[in-house]
């Protein structure tokens, strides 16, 4: 039997699963189609981890691990709703729950000594940070804003800040001995086995990874950032937004770069309070209080110092002197420094510029911001189009143009495939990769605390990216952009490879660019302001960057996008938006049973794979169930029935019960299968006859704190009364779900 795996992740899309997957299970049904649920939350991930420690009625199946093998497969169908990429604090507040919840878990270890804690320290690791994802993206990304949510856009426009020629905000970013500028790389000859290793000053060699397997074409790269060079950087950026009188905020990555970028934080949280470290950092350092889990962590450890009380003043004496510092949420005194899963450079930035390049103070008032991102990789990206809006104003989402994405993401490409190549530098020293023969591809010069790390693309995704690139550009007659940067060693090595495979393919009458970011930026934005479409085709790390930035300025949100990952077996993984403010929706509706939550992204995600199980299976209803589904999508947004923000008003739930009731007549009306019609029909008169008793039921329901079980780990029976109130609704759903 066909099926569909609708994956269950975390926060508010778990939340939002557990009141959509019954609608998309019984409309499935009717087609032969089976909707199975596979955890790959982060809770059931840090679980799986410990199977073998845990006694038989608490072990789960490793979802991932399975997905990503069927990822290989042609039959694969999975919808990916977002999920945490877990910073260390959000691990230990899984960790919390689970253990509160029965589960003998061992703390999360911050400096394994034993080989019991190096042990739980591995397998944690194995779960922090962008675990998912490279293991599911066995294909590369094809993301593009959907024509009707395009069109709603340009008739139901976002809210713009207005920006002024004289903002001071501006982006930050190194000029020297960052990983941009470090960067060496090569094209594999030949297949191989890489040795990584740090020549230390006195002779000694630490071997860092004994095997790195390679294969012909594949290209490898090697960098380093300094960690003095960060030093002096991250200090002279706090004294100018002091002398300029700007916010000041720092933006990472510090999930998916779950190594580089937890230290970066760190250095930026010291260079911040460097008089607090230069006085008490001895003893900080010594209690693991260095910041790279924030100041939050910092301020908690306090407790545990004889002189906290002392420090903790010390530290409130430097916010007040420092620089202003941009908020999380002013109400709570959390800062931009606070937590480093907080502020993710590419929702951070979009929602900056977004907002006339201003970001809160902690009066909650909008300032003109330094935006700190250290490494130049990416960073001159976010400067040209500020410097672009300052000049010539914000963005018009009513007339303005799209950017879809081709990305290079498959089989762990780039920089989001580095973590197990990335390291802190214990010595001074150099740092080599040495093949199979002994001779050494790459060396660094380091220093202790330096951050060096490597990473590989395979030879199949690039292949399957330049592919794509041009398939794209040929179906929607758009130009392709890829976005590359001369003056970085792997995308000079990247610019060959893709000159070469574009002999593969008619490219007659397309408009195929390679452009430095910068440039390729600039181009794009100009093209918009002129309501022209480009495509970007882009590495893995401006994917997600890009797949955020023009989103958020088209649509409002980049949970609009439709993402569909062709995968090179032939399968289909269909990702959902993010949104990026899953937390803050969680935390509503506990306080007041409103979930704010947009399903937007997994109906388009549907419709998507639906349509694919037509191709994979031959079956000619479920393309009739995915248009259908796009022309309720359509119908939803026109009638504005999306949720609301606000408690008494139309929420995820409300916009399911309508989504259902627009996609079950269309069904019924639909006259390509007349069977299937006559199953819809009645569905589509019960839920037409109830409709105002339905939406007040979930109306109603509203106003009051709602218990869930938990955060992480949440009680089943207990989230499915909070997110299927309606028993008339949930009535006639269960009804067509057992005549399948």
């Amino acid at each position: 039997m066909a099926k569909i795996i609708y994956t269950r992740t975390d926060e508010a899309p778990l939340l939002a699963t557990y009141s959509l997957k019954p609608i998309v299970e019984a409309f499935a049904s009717t087609t032969g189609v089976d909707v199975e649920t596979r955890d790959i939350s982060l809770a059931a991930r840090i679980v799986a981890a410990f199977n073998d420690k845990l006694p038989q009625e608490q072990r789960v199946v490793d979802a991932l691990a399975e997905l990503g093998e069927l990822a290989k497969t042609p039959e694969a169908n999975i919808i990916k709703l977002p999920n945490i990429s877990a910073s260390v604090p959000q691990m230990k507040a899984a960790i919390k729950e689970l253990q509160a919840a029965g589960y003998d878990l061992p703390d999360f270890p911050d400096e394994p000594s034993t080989d019991e804690e190096k042990d739980a320290r591995e397998r944690y690791d194995s779960v922090k940070g962008s675990a998912v994802n490279p293991v599911l993206r066995e294909g590369n990304s094809d993301r593009r804003a959907p024509q009707a949510v395009k069109n709603f856009a340009r008739k139901h426009p976002h809210t713009m800040g207005k920006w002024s020629p004289e903002s001071l905000t501006n982006v930050a970013t190194m000029e020297a001995d960052d990983f941009r500028h470090n960067e060496q790389s090569v094209i594999m000859p030949s297949d191989d086995d890489l040795r990584i290793q740090l020549v230390k000053a006195n002779g000694e060699t630490e071997v860092l990874k004994e095997s790195l397997p390679v294969l012909e074409n594949e290209i490898v790269d090697a960098t380093v950032l300094s960690a003095a060079a960060l030093d002096s950087f991250l200090r002279a950026q706090v004294l100018r937004a002091k002398a300029e009188n700007v916010l000041f905020s720092v933006h990472l990555k510090a999930t998916m770069m779950k190594v580089s970028d937890p230290i970066i934080f760190g250095h930026a949280v010291r260079a911040y309070f460097s008089d607090v470290f230069d006085k008490y950092g001895a003893e900080l350092l010594e209690h693991g209080l260095n910041g790279e889990n924030g100041l939050a962590a910092i301020l908690d450890g306090l407790s545990e110092l004889e002189n906290g009380e002392e420090i903790r003043a010390a530290f409130n004496k430097g916010l007040q002197d420092g620089p202003k510092l941009a908020q999380v949420n002013s109400a709570k005194g959390i800062t931009n420094l606070h937590v480093p899963s907080d502020v993710i450079v590419d929702a951070s930035m979009p929602a900056m510029i977004r907002n006339a390049g201003k970001m809160w103070n902690k009066d909650d008032e909008a300032e003109d911001t330094l935006a700190v991102l250290p490494d130049s990789s990416y960073a001159g990206v976010y400067q040209v189009v500020i410097d672009d809006c300052r000049a010539k104003g914000a963005f018009d989402p009513t007339v303005m143009g799209s950017v879809p994405n081709v990305g290079l993401m498959a089989q762990k490409a780039e920089e989001y495939g580095s973590h197990d190549k990335t390291f802190k530098i214990s010595s001074d020293g150099k740092v080599q990769i040495i093949n199979k023969a002994g001779e050494v591809l790459m060396e660094h010069e380091v220093n202790e605390g330096d951050i060096w790390r490597a990473c590989q693309t395979k030879d199949i995704p690039v292949r399957d990216w330049v592919k794509l690139a041009v398939t794209r550009s040929r179906a929607s007659e758009t130009p392709a952009v890829f976005w590359l940067d001369p003056k970085r060693a792997h995308d000079r090595n990247m610019t060959a490879q893709v000159e070469k495979y574009l002999q593969d393919h008619d490219t007659e009458g397309l408009d195929i660019r390679i452009l430095s970011p910068e440039e390729a930026c600039q181009f794009s934005i100009d093209r918009i302001r002129e309501g022209k479409d480009t495509i970007s085709v882009t590495g893995n790390v401006l994917r997600d960057y890009l797949t955020d930035l023009f989103p958020i300025m088209e649509l409002g949100t980049s949970a609009k996008m439709l993402s569909v990952v062709p995968l090179i077996a032939g399968g289909g993984l269909f990702e959902t938006g993010a949104g990026g403010s899953a937390p803050k929706h969680v935390q509503q509706l506990q306080e007041e049973n409103h979930l704010r939550w947009d399903s937007l992204g997994e109906f388009l995600a549907l419709a998507e794979s639906l349509r694919k199980l037509a191709e994979t299976d031959n079956n000619p209803r479920t393309p009739i169930l995915g248009d259908a589904l796009d022309v309720a999508t359509e119908t939803l947004l026109n009638e504005d029935k999306s949720p609301s923000r606000k408690v008494g008003e139309i929420d995820n739930r409300g916009s399911h019960f309508f989504l259902t009731m627009y996609w079950a007549r269309e069904l019924a009306n639909q006259t390509t299968d007349t069977e299937l019609a006559e199953v819809f029909k009645p569905v589509a008169e019960a839920l037409e006859a109830n409709a105002e008793k339905i939406a007040k039921d979930l109306i109603d329901c509203q106003g009051k704190p709602v218990d869930l079980g938990g955060y992480y780990w949440v009680d089943e029976e207990k989230t499915n009364k909070v997110m299927r109130p309606s028993e008339t609704f949930n009535a006639i759903i269960d009804g067509l779900n057992k005549n399948k």
